[in-house]
């Protein structure tokens, strides 16, 4: 715990980066700038990188009156927290009329003391599969290598390969590319809902650009079982995902997944097959738990319907549809989760939080895998339209509210093996 809140950072617009010992940072939530409790500070975790906000002022706390001014010896400074880290506020400032949008990445606070970077966050998920020092690029290069080898013909290894390992560093393709633990199988051109801050795709008249390019082609069930069965027969802790986030919505695709589902199981019983969603098609999701669907995941910003739809923009379904899909995979006795996109001030509104705990009644649902929304939060406020978040709990509170009425409920930032599921949820970890 920290004996003082840490300095605020500015940037000089040439990637520099400086504090200004004449005010301590501050962090927003919704709206608002506040100070950030001493003990919701730790040191910025590995892989967390430092972001300038043009166009934008820091709003800190003057060390001497107590007042809240702004830092106007440069543009503001957020942090990027890596994978298995969940953020309590965002980076406090004032936006200029001219400033650009900002880009799909999360703005967490952060600040300075000590000789030492800091920033509000937690880690969430002890699992270590994303964490940066367990990444080496020549040794994920001879993985693409021998994929590429081993597969000449198949379009989605090649896709993995050369979008998403090399060029995009996705976490998920370079871990297959390693053999080893969660395997992506990307499914989808298409999408059925419109989302604001989609990283695959944004039109041409936006703004922003999408992080990533999409999926441009409908795989066949036969080249998803063909490089999807020997990772689960040799990977650790082995997980093949449909859903990723270089592809439209999965369960467009239902039929081709069913099939690949039905396939894939004539050859092992080994690890797990999860679905990483919008959950907007229960019967479909009814049909995959049929044939052996293990575990889905359903992305949203919000349990509130009235949030959630303008953010979605859905196309044929509705919100309730996301609610029936968990229903569906808990009454197959399978793994539910939401994975959950944390938005200080809005997640942890008093209004979310009642939604929450009544969802989690209604589903059973068995996990929530809190994740940093990646947008703009003006950008994203505004688009949505909410002017007033209204009364908060503190994401800190809202996790241990959430974890003291629901023990049973598990937290954290990637999907869990069947070894996790089935048995020891806290088991340890290591890079294999």
């Amino acid at each position: 715990m920290l004996t003082q809140s840490p300095y605020i950072l500015y940037s000089d617009g040439e990637g520099n980066i400086f504090e200004d010992t004449s005010l301590y940072v501050t962090g927003r939530t919704g709206w608002d700038a506040m100070p950030v409790p001493e003990d919701e500070w730790m040191e910025l975790p590995e892989g967390g990188q430092l972001y300038e906000l043009p166009g934008r002022r820091g709003i800190g706390i003057d060390v001497k009156t107590g007042e809240m001014r702004l830092c106007q010896k440069g543009w503001a400074v957020a942090a990027f927290i890596p994978p298995a880290h969940t953020g309590f506020y965002l980076a406090a400032y004032e936006t200029a009329p001219d400033a650009p949008t900002l880009p799909l990445f999360c703005y967490t606070a952060a600040g300075w003391l000590d000789e030492k970077f800091f920033v509000p966050c937690i880690r969430i998920e002890q699992d270590i599969r994303q964490d940066c020092k367990g990444y080496d690029e020549v040794v994920v290069e001879q993985g693409v290598k021998k994929a590429l080898e081993a597969y000449p013909h198949n379009r989605l290894v090649e896709h993995l390969a050369n979008n998403c390992a090399l060029t995009y560093k996705c976490p998920a393709a370079r871990n297959y590319f390693l053999g080893r633990w969660e395997c992506p199988i990307p499914s989808s051109p298409a999408c059925n809902a419109n989302c604001v801050g989609c990283i695959s795709f944004q039109p041409e008249d936006e703004t922003i650009v999408s992080t990533q390019d999409r999926l441009t082609f409908k795989p066949s069930a036969e080249e998803i079982v063909e490089y999807t069965v020997p990772h689960l027969e040799s990977a650790p802790y082995p997980i093949v995902s449909f859903g990723q986030g270089c592809e439209g919505e999965p369960l467009l695709m239902w039929q081709t997944i069913r099939e690949a589902i039905i396939e894939i199981r004539k050859h092992t019983s080994r690890g797990s097959i999860n679905i990483n969603t919008n959950g907007s098609k229960p019967d479909a999701v009814r049909e995959l738990c049929k044939v052996g669907l293990d575990s889905i995941r359903v992305s949203l910003n919000s349990v509130r319907k009235h949030i959630y739809e303008p953010y979605y923009c859905p196309n044929n379904y509705a919100f309730e549809d996301i609610i029936e899909s968990l229903k569906v995979v808990n009454g197959f006795g399978g793994w539910t989760s939401i994975n959950y996109f944390v938005f200080p001030g809005m997640t942890d509104s008093v209004d979310e939080y009642e939604a929450l705990r009544k969802v989690i009644r209604e589903t059973g649902l068995k996990m929530i895998q809190w994740r940093n929304f990646n947008i703009d939060p003006d950008w994203y406020l505004g688009k949505i339209n909410v002017a007033d978040t209204g009364e908060f709990l503190g994401v800190k509170q809202l996790l241990e509210l959430i974890q003291e009425e629901f023990p049973d409920l598990k937290y954290g930032y990637f999907n869990p093996p069947i070894e996790r599921i089935k048995g020891n949820f806290t088991m340890d970890f290591a890079h294999k």
